[in-house]
Protein backbone atom coordinates (compact mmCIF):
# COMPACT_ATOMS: atom_id res chain seq x y z
CA UNK A 1 0.00 0.00 0.00
CA UNK A 2 1.29 3.49 -0.74
CA UNK A 3 0.65 6.27 1.71
CA UNK A 4 0.17 9.73 0.87
CA UNK A 5 -0.89 13.06 2.99
CA UNK A 6 -3.98 15.33 2.58
CA UNK A 7 -5.16 18.38 3.67
CA UNK A 8 -2.99 21.52 4.26
CA UNK A 9 -1.77 24.20 6.54
CA UNK A 10 -5.10 25.10 8.10
CA UNK A 11 -5.82 26.41 11.65
CA UNK A 12 -7.27 29.01 12.92
CA UNK A 13 -4.95 32.04 13.47
CA UNK A 14 -4.85 33.44 16.91
CA UNK A 15 -2.78 36.39 18.13
CA UNK A 16 -0.03 34.51 19.09
CA UNK A 17 -0.14 31.88 15.55
CA UNK A 18 0.70 34.09 12.48
CA UNK A 19 -0.13 32.23 8.79
CA UNK A 20 3.28 32.82 8.49
CA UNK A 21 3.77 30.27 11.12
CA UNK A 22 1.44 27.74 10.48
CA UNK A 23 2.30 27.58 6.91
CA UNK A 24 6.19 27.18 7.81
CA UNK A 25 5.08 24.47 10.25
CA UNK A 26 3.38 22.58 7.54
CA UNK A 27 6.16 23.17 5.56
CA UNK A 28 8.38 21.80 7.57
CA UNK A 29 5.60 18.44 8.41
CA UNK A 30 6.09 17.96 4.10
CA UNK A 31 9.69 17.86 4.35
CA UNK A 32 9.77 15.55 7.30
CA UNK A 33 7.27 13.06 5.41
CA UNK A 34 9.44 12.88 2.59
CA UNK A 35 12.46 11.88 4.38
CA UNK A 36 10.01 8.98 6.57
CA UNK A 37 9.04 7.35 2.92
CA UNK A 38 5.29 8.94 2.27
CA UNK A 39 4.70 9.03 -1.73
CA UNK A 40 2.56 12.29 -1.76
CA UNK A 41 0.83 15.12 -0.35
CA UNK A 42 -2.46 16.67 -1.80
CA UNK A 43 -4.02 20.28 -0.46
CA UNK A 44 -7.48 21.28 0.06
CA UNK A 45 -8.47 24.63 -1.97
CA UNK A 46 -11.07 26.27 0.09
CA UNK A 47 -11.54 30.39 0.11
CA UNK A 48 -13.60 32.68 2.47
CA UNK A 49 -13.13 30.43 5.52
CA UNK A 50 -11.84 32.85 8.40
CA UNK A 51 -9.89 29.66 9.53
CA UNK A 52 -7.17 29.66 7.59
CA UNK A 53 -7.60 26.44 5.42
CA UNK A 54 -5.07 27.10 2.15
CA UNK A 55 -6.72 28.88 -0.85
CA UNK A 56 -3.96 29.39 -3.15
CA UNK A 57 -2.26 25.45 -3.91
CA UNK A 58 -1.04 25.63 -6.59
CA UNK A 59 1.40 28.37 -5.30
CA UNK A 60 2.05 26.33 -1.89
CA UNK A 61 2.82 23.05 -3.93
CA UNK A 62 5.37 25.31 -6.25
CA UNK A 63 7.37 26.02 -2.97
CA UNK A 64 7.23 22.82 -1.58
CA UNK A 65 8.53 21.63 -5.11
CA UNK A 66 11.60 23.74 -4.05
CA UNK A 67 12.01 22.26 -0.77
CA UNK A 68 11.55 18.43 -1.76
CA UNK A 69 13.25 16.18 -4.52
CA UNK A 70 10.73 13.12 -4.75
CA UNK A 71 7.47 13.39 -3.04
CA UNK A 72 4.37 14.11 -5.64
CA UNK A 73 2.62 17.32 -4.96
CA UNK A 74 -1.10 17.15 -5.82
CA UNK A 75 -4.18 19.73 -5.59
CA UNK A 76 -7.41 17.64 -3.72
CA UNK A 77 -8.98 19.76 -5.30
CA UNK A 78 -8.38 22.69 -7.47
CA UNK A 79 -12.16 24.00 -8.16
CA UNK A 80 -12.14 24.46 -11.77
CA UNK A 81 -15.36 26.56 -11.65
CA UNK A 82 -13.68 29.50 -10.18
CA UNK A 83 -10.43 29.70 -12.24
CA UNK A 84 -9.51 31.06 -15.74
CA UNK A 85 -8.67 27.74 -17.19
CA UNK A 86 -5.80 29.01 -19.28
CA UNK A 87 -4.27 30.61 -15.94
CA UNK A 88 -4.59 27.94 -14.17
CA UNK A 89 -2.82 25.89 -17.10
CA UNK A 90 0.16 27.51 -17.36
CA UNK A 91 0.55 27.64 -13.86
CA UNK A 92 -0.08 23.37 -13.50
CA UNK A 93 2.47 23.57 -16.22
CA UNK A 94 4.75 25.59 -14.66
CA UNK A 95 4.27 23.61 -11.07
CA UNK A 96 5.20 20.46 -13.34
CA UNK A 97 8.39 21.56 -14.92
CA UNK A 98 9.99 24.02 -12.28
CA UNK A 99 8.85 19.94 -9.55
CA UNK A 100 10.34 17.91 -12.06
CA UNK A 101 7.40 16.41 -13.52
CA UNK A 102 5.99 15.51 -9.66
CA UNK A 103 2.47 17.20 -10.15
CA UNK A 104 -1.05 15.48 -9.79
CA UNK A 105 -3.70 17.39 -11.03
CA UNK A 106 -6.93 17.20 -8.51
CA UNK A 107 -9.94 18.83 -9.63
CA UNK A 108 -13.69 19.34 -8.68
CA UNK A 109 -16.30 21.64 -9.35
CA UNK A 110 -16.98 22.61 -5.66
CA UNK A 111 -19.84 22.50 -2.83
CA UNK A 112 -19.59 25.44 -0.20
CA UNK A 113 -22.32 27.73 -0.61
CA UNK A 114 -20.42 30.79 0.77
CA UNK A 115 -17.81 30.12 -1.52
CA UNK A 116 -19.85 30.31 -4.88
CA UNK A 117 -21.73 33.32 -3.38
CA UNK A 118 -17.81 34.52 -2.87
CA UNK A 119 -17.21 34.51 -6.21
CA UNK A 120 -20.79 35.61 -7.80
CA UNK A 121 -20.90 32.29 -9.46
CA UNK A 122 -24.80 30.68 -9.14
CA UNK A 123 -23.61 27.26 -7.60
CA UNK A 124 -26.26 25.76 -10.51
CA UNK A 125 -23.39 26.58 -12.99
CA UNK A 126 -21.16 24.58 -11.62
CA UNK A 127 -21.10 21.83 -14.19
CA UNK A 128 -21.21 23.03 -16.89
CA UNK A 129 -18.09 25.83 -15.96
CA UNK A 130 -16.27 22.57 -14.81
CA UNK A 131 -16.81 20.70 -18.27
CA UNK A 132 -15.88 23.66 -20.36
CA UNK A 133 -12.46 24.56 -17.87
CA UNK A 134 -11.51 21.37 -18.12
CA UNK A 135 -12.29 20.94 -21.79
CA UNK A 136 -9.60 23.79 -22.61
CA UNK A 137 -7.24 22.72 -20.18
CA UNK A 138 -6.82 19.42 -22.00
CA UNK A 139 -6.73 21.41 -25.18
CA UNK A 140 -3.87 23.62 -23.94
CA UNK A 141 -1.91 21.12 -22.37
CA UNK A 142 -1.65 18.96 -25.80
CA UNK A 143 -1.69 21.57 -28.70
CA UNK A 144 1.11 22.01 -30.43
CA UNK A 145 -0.33 25.05 -32.41
CA UNK A 146 -1.83 28.11 -31.62
CA UNK A 147 -5.53 27.42 -31.08
CA UNK A 148 -8.77 29.47 -30.45
CA UNK A 149 -11.70 28.61 -28.11
CA UNK A 150 -15.01 30.21 -27.92
CA UNK A 151 -17.21 28.70 -25.21
CA UNK A 152 -20.04 29.92 -22.89
CA UNK A 153 -17.94 31.43 -20.25
CA UNK A 154 -14.07 31.43 -21.77
CA UNK A 155 -12.91 33.12 -25.15
CA UNK A 156 -9.68 33.10 -26.28
CA UNK A 157 -8.10 33.91 -29.89
CA UNK A 158 -4.59 32.91 -31.06
CA UNK A 159 -2.84 32.14 -28.15
CA UNK A 160 -0.19 28.75 -27.27
CA UNK A 161 0.28 27.59 -23.32
CA UNK A 162 3.33 28.18 -22.47
CA UNK A 163 5.95 26.17 -21.02
CA UNK A 164 4.84 22.51 -21.14
CA UNK A 165 3.92 20.43 -19.23
CA UNK A 166 6.70 17.90 -18.11
CA UNK A 167 4.68 14.85 -17.67
CA UNK A 168 2.70 14.23 -21.40
CA UNK A 169 0.57 14.31 -22.19
CA UNK A 170 -0.21 16.75 -19.49
CA UNK A 171 0.05 15.23 -15.61
CA UNK A 172 -2.05 12.84 -14.07
CA UNK A 173 -5.68 13.81 -13.29
CA UNK A 174 -7.66 13.12 -10.56
CA UNK A 175 -11.09 13.67 -10.33
CA UNK A 176 -12.91 13.78 -6.72
CA UNK A 177 -16.22 12.60 -6.44
CA UNK A 178 -18.35 10.17 -4.49
CA UNK A 179 -21.62 9.96 -6.71
CA UNK A 180 -21.98 7.12 -9.40
CA UNK A 181 -22.43 9.26 -11.73
CA UNK A 182 -18.80 10.86 -11.29
CA UNK A 183 -16.71 8.06 -10.59
CA UNK A 184 -18.21 7.04 -13.90
CA UNK A 185 -17.53 9.79 -15.65
CA UNK A 186 -13.59 9.68 -14.02
CA UNK A 187 -12.83 6.41 -15.49
CA UNK A 188 -14.49 6.43 -18.84
CA UNK A 189 -12.43 9.49 -19.13
CA UNK A 190 -9.10 7.83 -17.60
CA UNK A 191 -8.99 9.81 -15.01
CA UNK A 192 -7.58 8.88 -11.25
CA UNK A 193 -10.19 8.87 -8.72
CA UNK A 194 -9.99 10.53 -5.17
CA UNK A 195 -12.53 9.35 -2.78
CA UNK A 196 -13.73 10.88 1.02
CA UNK A 197 -12.65 10.89 4.12
CA UNK A 198 -16.20 10.23 5.31
CA UNK A 199 -17.52 7.19 3.76
CA UNK A 200 -17.44 3.44 5.57
CA UNK A 201 -15.43 0.78 4.22
CA UNK A 202 -19.00 -0.98 2.73
CA UNK A 203 -19.70 2.35 0.78
CA UNK A 204 -15.78 2.58 -0.41
CA UNK A 205 -16.26 -1.03 -1.82
CA UNK A 206 -19.05 -0.03 -4.28
CA UNK A 207 -17.16 3.20 -5.17
CA UNK A 208 -13.96 1.21 -6.10
CA UNK A 209 -16.12 -1.67 -7.97
CA UNK A 210 -18.24 1.26 -9.89
CA UNK A 211 -15.26 2.60 -11.25
CA UNK A 212 -13.13 -0.89 -12.00
CA UNK A 213 -17.02 -1.41 -13.71
CA UNK A 214 -16.88 1.51 -15.84
CA UNK A 215 -13.27 1.43 -17.04
CA UNK A 216 -13.50 -2.17 -18.05
CA UNK A 217 -16.41 -1.36 -20.03
CA UNK A 218 -14.74 1.33 -21.55
CA UNK A 219 -11.91 -1.87 -22.55
CA UNK A 220 -9.50 -0.66 -19.69
CA UNK A 221 -7.84 -1.97 -16.83
CA UNK A 222 -7.56 0.55 -13.54
CA UNK A 223 -3.71 0.08 -12.57
CA UNK A 224 -2.55 0.41 -9.45
CA UNK A 225 -2.21 3.69 -7.49
CA UNK A 226 -5.00 4.77 -9.61
CA UNK A 227 -7.77 5.18 -6.81
CA UNK A 228 -6.81 7.48 -3.62
CA UNK A 229 -8.63 7.05 -0.64
CA UNK A 230 -8.40 9.59 2.24
CA UNK A 231 -8.82 8.42 6.08
CA UNK A 232 -8.25 11.15 9.33
CA UNK A 233 -5.59 10.06 11.47
CA UNK A 234 -5.71 9.58 14.90
CA UNK A 235 -2.99 7.50 16.97
CA UNK A 236 -4.84 7.06 20.43
CA UNK A 237 -2.91 4.66 23.04
CA UNK A 238 -5.52 4.58 25.62
CA UNK A 239 -9.40 5.41 26.66
CA UNK A 240 -8.71 9.16 27.40
CA UNK A 241 -6.24 9.62 24.11
CA UNK A 242 -9.04 8.20 22.29
CA UNK A 243 -11.56 10.62 23.76
CA UNK A 244 -9.65 13.64 23.00
CA UNK A 245 -9.08 12.29 19.82
CA UNK A 246 -13.24 12.05 19.06
CA UNK A 247 -13.33 15.75 20.21
CA UNK A 248 -10.74 16.52 18.07
CA UNK A 249 -12.43 15.02 15.02
CA UNK A 250 -16.08 16.63 15.13
CA UNK A 251 -14.45 19.57 15.99
CA UNK A 252 -13.24 19.45 12.89
CA UNK A 253 -15.91 17.65 11.10
CA UNK A 254 -18.84 20.15 12.33
CA UNK A 255 -16.93 23.19 11.20
CA UNK A 256 -16.24 21.69 7.75
CA UNK A 257 -20.35 20.96 8.05
CA UNK A 258 -20.99 24.44 8.85
CA UNK A 259 -19.31 25.84 6.11
CA UNK A 260 -20.64 23.74 3.39
CA UNK A 261 -24.15 25.38 4.17
CA UNK A 262 -26.11 22.82 3.00
CA UNK A 263 -24.81 22.54 -0.30
CA UNK A 264 -25.42 19.52 -2.14
CA UNK A 265 -22.49 17.23 -2.39
CA UNK A 266 -21.78 13.52 -2.35
CA UNK A 267 -19.74 13.85 1.01
CA UNK A 268 -22.44 13.03 3.93
CA UNK A 269 -21.71 15.21 6.71
CA UNK A 270 -22.13 14.77 10.28
CA UNK A 271 -24.46 17.27 11.87
CA UNK A 272 -23.49 16.38 15.78
CA UNK A 273 -21.16 15.00 18.40
CA UNK A 274 -23.13 11.53 18.22
CA UNK A 275 -23.09 11.37 14.38
CA UNK A 276 -18.95 12.16 14.08
CA UNK A 277 -18.59 10.18 16.72
CA UNK A 278 -20.06 7.34 14.83
CA UNK A 279 -18.39 8.71 11.69
CA UNK A 280 -15.28 8.58 12.98
CA UNK A 281 -15.30 4.65 14.01
CA UNK A 282 -16.51 3.56 10.97
CA UNK A 283 -14.10 5.65 8.31
CA UNK A 284 -11.23 7.37 10.50
CA UNK A 285 -8.09 5.59 11.20
CA UNK A 286 -8.74 5.61 14.88
CA UNK A 287 -6.75 4.03 17.88
CA UNK A 288 -3.29 2.09 18.34
CA UNK A 289 -0.93 1.03 15.47
CA UNK A 290 -1.58 -2.62 15.89
CA UNK A 291 -5.86 -1.32 14.99
CA UNK A 292 -4.63 1.29 12.80
CA UNK A 293 -2.65 -1.59 10.97
CA UNK A 294 -6.29 -3.82 10.81
CA UNK A 295 -8.61 -0.69 10.00
CA UNK A 296 -5.82 -0.64 6.40
CA UNK A 297 -6.14 -4.29 6.34
CA UNK A 298 -10.34 -4.26 5.83
CA UNK A 299 -9.24 -1.41 3.42
CA UNK A 300 -6.58 -2.92 1.21
CA UNK A 301 -9.48 -6.42 1.34
CA UNK A 302 -11.65 -4.04 -0.72
CA UNK A 303 -8.81 -2.70 -3.57
CA UNK A 304 -8.13 0.22 -1.95
CA UNK A 305 -3.84 0.41 -2.78
CA UNK A 306 -3.69 3.88 -2.05
CA UNK A 307 -4.40 6.20 1.29
CA UNK A 308 -3.95 9.56 2.44
CA UNK A 309 -3.62 10.68 5.48
CA UNK A 310 -5.45 13.70 7.08
CA UNK A 311 -4.20 14.69 10.43
CA UNK A 312 -5.74 17.54 11.52
CA UNK A 313 -3.24 18.41 14.48
CA UNK A 314 -0.33 18.20 11.41
CA UNK A 315 1.60 15.93 14.50
CA UNK A 316 5.22 15.28 13.17
CA UNK A 317 5.38 12.62 15.68
CA UNK A 318 2.05 10.91 14.52
CA UNK A 319 3.91 10.71 11.01
CA UNK A 320 7.14 9.06 13.09
CA UNK A 321 4.76 6.67 14.71
CA UNK A 322 2.95 6.02 11.23
CA UNK A 323 6.14 5.48 9.56
CA UNK A 324 8.18 3.06 12.28
CA UNK A 325 5.49 1.34 13.22
CA UNK A 326 2.27 1.10 10.92
CA UNK A 327 3.92 1.13 7.18
CA UNK A 328 6.75 -1.95 7.57
CA UNK A 329 3.50 -3.68 7.56
CA UNK A 330 2.60 -2.55 4.05
CA UNK A 331 5.57 -3.02 2.45
CA UNK A 332 6.35 -5.54 -0.32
Amino acid sequence: MRFGLFGGAAAKRTDETSDSKLYGEFVDYVCEAEQLGFHSVFLVEHHFTGIAQVSASLALLTYLAARTKRIRLGTAVTVLTWHNPILLAEQAATLDLLSGGRLDFGIGRGYRQNEFRGFCIPIEEAHERYREALEISIKAWTSKERFSYHGQWWNYDDIVVEPETTQKPYPPIWVGAGSREGIRAAAVSGFNLLLDQLAPVDVTAERILTYHAAAKAQGRAVGPFSIGLTRALHFAMNDHEREEAHKMRAKFLLSVQQLAGGSPSSIALPASFADTRAATEQAALIGRPDEIIRRLRELQAIGVDYTLLLDVAGSRKSLQIFAREVMPAFRN
